[in-house]
């Protein structure tokens, strides 16, 4: 471990978004983390998304619900969210009084970017006999301004468990939104908001792909815009697609999310085969640039120093915790 001044860690944090510290090449990352684990009392929660190593010494891998629902039962002391940062904020929201951090502060979101929290405060006013439901891909600011949280696993479930005549609001995400409005038959106003990652698939590159690999099933996340989602075989959550690929008596799967979620199909099916699907630009699959900005480094260090942290103001903690809170009721009462 090296000696460093904690102040100035702090102001480098402030400034890079992580704690950039000089380790010894020889360093076991995988035995100091897991070493970590055990004397902090902390667990290590990581999403699909996350590179290959970090899922790999990971404590719990899960989308957005089974991270959320892991969070709120968990008994650890410290939770390190290898994640982007409204996922730490949720497990910070479930977990006021304990330690939570992130390996990198600025591993934002661009779908919660979407959504600034005056504009959407000032749409919200607009339609006040609205039911707001906001994806769990925002922020707490945005989360604190809903009636009911959801994430892709459980938003049909949620939107069904209202009343017919309620008029509902669906925030951030338009192309999630879209595809419940036809799954629901439900009449909802839809925030402008989209992923980065899921609007840039290439129907045309897909369709070459489907060409070329005729047994292949193509597989999509909600998230993705609709010419997408009309060629999918199977839509669903990245649990719910995962699953799909494990179940499925195919033998090949054209992935349509983030490549990251490739590294557990592989694991769980190892005779299969997984191709990601092709964005617009030249890259050869689709990354999600601020999940990647964790690493194992960051991740050690973040461990070892217990910072960056996850901090907000109590007031926030507590509004964003009653639609978050509404979601797991939900989600239990139809054994999600």
């Amino acid at each position: 471990m090296a000696v460093i001044n904690m102040e100035e860690a702090k102001t480098q944090v402030d400034r890079k978004g992580f704690l950039d510290v000089a380790l010894d090449p020889a360093l076991d990352l995988f035995a100091e983390i897991q070493r970590l684990k055990k004397v902090k009392n902390a667990v290590l929660l990581a999403h699909y998304y996350q590179d290959a190593d970090i899922q790999d010494v990971a404590d719990f891998i899960g989308d957005s619900l089974g991270l959320a629902q892991e969070a709120a039962r968990t008994k650890a002391d410290i939770i390190v969210f290898a994640g982007v940062h409204f996922m730490a904020e949720t497990a910070k929201i479930l977990n006021p009084d304990k330690k939570v951090l992130l390996p990198d502060l600025k591993a934002g979101c661009s779908l919660a970017d979407s959504a600034p929290t005056e504009r959407f405060r000032t749409f919200r006013e607009e339609h006040p006999d609205h039911l707001v439901i906001s994806y769990i891909n925002c922020t707490a600011e945005v989360k604190a301004l809903s009636d009911i949280i959801c994430t892709s696993s459980n938003a049909e479930k949620i939107i069904e468990s209202l009343p017919p005549e309620q008029k509902i609001i669906f925030a951030p995400d338009k192309n999630l939104g879209a595809y419940l409005k036809k799954r629901t038959g439900r009449d909802m106003l839809l925030w402008n908001g989209a992923c980065i990652v899921h609007e840039i698939f290439s129907v045309k590159k897909i369709a070459e792909l489907k060409t070329r690999h005729s047994q292949a099933k193509f597989i999509a996340h909600p998230e993705c815009e609709e010419p997408v989602l009309r060629m999918a075989d199977f839509i669903g959550s990245t649990t719910a697609l995962l699953k799909y690929t494990q179940t499925s008596t195919a033998k090949e799967f054209i992935v349509g999310t983030e490549s990251g979620i490739l590294h557990q199909m592989i694991r769980s099916s190892p005779d299969k085969i997984f191709i990601p699907a092709p964005p617009e630009n030249n890259c050869a699959c689709n990354d999600c640039p601020y999940m990647k900005l964790n690493t194992l480094e960051k991740l050690y260090s973040c461990m070892e120093y217990e910072i960056p942290e996850i901090r907000m103001p109590a007031e926030l903690l507590e509004k964003a915790r009653k639609p978050i809170d509404r979601m797991l009721e939900i989600s239990r009462r139809y054994g999600l």
